[in-house]
């Protein structure tokens, strides 16, 4: 492995907590977690896509991405199909090697390990993250009827420390590869690519920088210069141009730069049925810019030069409708159609916050709505940091956020669906939730999550409580086969510690009990015993059984309660 491979993947290796595994093991989490990235925009851990072990059919992480999101159980997949009304997915598999050689057998060895994966009847052997992947991805197929952009999407990768020529020979292994896979009539898309170390260094560099496109945009007027805005722009953008910003390489939206943005993907509402039909109607799609609110864009830096303007680190605030239509329908769209846009380079949160606030009262949205999505992500945001040394927390309350910040562990970064299923487990007694009904969890925020009356101290303790959890799962004190009960982990840690009813969240009785959890939280040695004192009654109701369809229950949680 060359010097500067071995050093980015040891700051990969501190960053993410995981120095206790081998450099084999560590090398196989780096690179899953960099392919995944190409098609992933949103923060994630190589926990979560790694399956290399004995067992793993010659596969070292696969990584499963439905309508936008990282699936890692198959319950989620029933809640994705509901919310969204259709099943578009990705299977993206990873095979790493530190060899500095690519080996035409090995591609053989991936050829077959995928295929037998994939099959009805796999004849390998599969350890349990295997048959986990397995068991996502027939529950996938098991609702195909709702593949409504067409079969999946595969994507394999072949990474090793090595430099890729163009070798003939493993050309052509690939395109045998691709074809056996194509074969199993399960994809719409398949593609093979071969990862070398100067590859591995792009990658890498690609996770640490800031969202920047460049897009051809000749049709704009100057808006008057304005305190605390750096920029701003009007005009009209040509749909082709625009599906630049919305788009990675692969045609897959780039879910995170939605992060802003209040109202997520409605699928078919009224509303983009209604825009949809314009864009399929010959007659009228080229109406389209005066029939369209517009699209409203922030962004931390806009470089123009002549037509070309590069667009960095944006978010769109106000558009997420019409721009997953557009997505939809890009196969109708041409450089004649435009779409009304407003270009806004601020560094000002103030500014930012009025022009989300603004742009998002045009339909109907709550108070509590608006307030949960801007305002409190805000003030978490600013909360979690205030705490010193081992305390601190950061909550990633954009995408990435925090991604080129040196000096940062990984690990201590929460996102929204984190702290969402860390909360509603630990201070409202809802572990079976957590993934089962991920969407009615979404559907209480502004009302029992992220209410204005909350006292932020409830947050970073669920926070606080993930992450030392996780610590022990990446130790080894609590089994990895555990973590299909995380969620009732972390119920069970506030039982044992205070299992008296809770104060209201609003109450300054709420946040002595905060302090009392922090106290707790920060004594690794009450936090190492009171996890496996709650792991031990896991196993105990378990009963040998620990799936996650018998875990992730009401019963389950019901029983676990009558333990303490």
């Amino acid at each position: 492995m060359d010097r500067i491979t071995s050093s980015l993947l040891n700051e990969f290796v501190k960053e993410n907590g995981i120095e206790k595994l081998s450099e084999e093991t560590a090398f196989e989490h780096f690179t899953g977690f960099l392919v995944t990235s190409k098609h992933y925009t949103e923060s994630f851990s190589s926990d979560d896509i790694h399956v290399g072990a004995g067992g793993d059919c010659g596969i070292d992480s696969i990584s499963i991405l439905v309508n936008g999101c990282l699936v890692t159980e198959p319950e989620e997949i029933n809640d994705l199909a509901e919310t969204n009304g259709y099943i578009d997915a990705t299977f993206i598999f990873n095979q790493a090697e530190r060899s500095s050689n690519f080996e035409t057998q090995k591609i053989g060895q991936i050829s077959f390990g995928v295929t037998d994966f994939l099959s009805t009847k796999p004849s390998l052997p599969q350890n349990e993250m295997i048959k986990k992947k397995s068991k996502i991805i027939n529950e996938i197929i098991s609702k195909s009827s709702k593949f409504k952009k067409g079969n999946p999407q595969c994507f394999l990768y072949y990474t090793t420390t090595g430099k890729w020529t163009g070798d003939t020979n493993l050309t052509a292994r690939k395109t045998a590869l691709v074809k056996d896979i194509q074969d199993l009539n399960l994809f719409r898309k398949v593609d093979f690519e071969f990862i070398d170390s100067e590859k591995i260094q792009i990658l890498f560099r690609e996770t640490k920088n800031a969202l920047s496109t460049e897009i051809n945009f000749p049709d704009r007027t100057v808006i008057p210069e304005l305190k605390g805005v750096e920029q701003a722009y009007l005009g009209l953008l040509s749909s082709t141009e625009y599906l630049k910003l919305i788009q990675n390489s692969d045609e897959e939206v780039i879910t995170s730069i939605f992060y802003d943005n209040v109202r997520h993907w409605q699928e078919w509402n009224p509303v983009n049925k209604e825009i949809k039909s314009t864009l399929e109607n010959e007659n009228q799609k080229y109406y389209f810019p005066l029939l369209n609110n517009g699209i409203t864009i922030i962004a931390k830096r806009i470089l123009p030069t002549g037509n070309k303007f590069i667009i960095e680190d944006y978010q769109i605030v106000n558009g997420c409708q019409t721009s997953y239509v557009l997505h939809e329908c890009k196969e109708n769209l041409a450089k004649e159609i435009f779409i009304p846009v407003r270009f806004i380079a601020t560094n000002n949160p103030e500014i930012k916050n009025l022009i989300t606030k603004a742009t998002n009262r045009q339909t109907e949205i709550s108070e509590e709505q608006l307030f949960a999505s801007t305002e409190f992500p805000k003030k978490l945001e600013a909360y979690f940091p205030t705490f010193e040394g081992f305390k601190k927390l950061f909550y990633e309350r954009r995408s990435r956020q925090y991604s080129s910040e040196e000096g940062i562990e990984k690990v201590r970064v929460i996102n929204i669906t984190t702290l969402v299923r860390a909360y509603a487990s630990f201070f409202l007694g809802f572990p079976h939730r957590t993934t089962r009904n991920y969407k009615a969890l979404l559907k209480s925020i502004g009302n029992e999550i992220f209410n204005k009356e909350h006292r932020l101290e409830m947050y970073y303790v669920s926070a606080y409580a993930h992450y030392k959890l996780e610590y022990l799962y990446r130790s080894g004190i609590i089994s990895a086969t555990l973590k299909p009960a995380r969620y009732h982990l972390l119920y069970l840690f506030r039982l044992l510690t205070k299992n008296s009813p809770l104060p209201r969240p609003n109450s300054h009785e709420m946040g002595k009990a905060c302090e009392d959890f922090m106290n707790k939280l920060w004594n690794d040695q009450y936090v190492k015993d009171t996890f496996v004192k709650a792991s031990e009654i896991v196993i105990k109701v378990a009963d040998g059984n620990l799936h996650s369809d018998n875990i992730r229950t009401e019963p389950f949680t019901e029983k676990v309660c009558k333990e303490v």
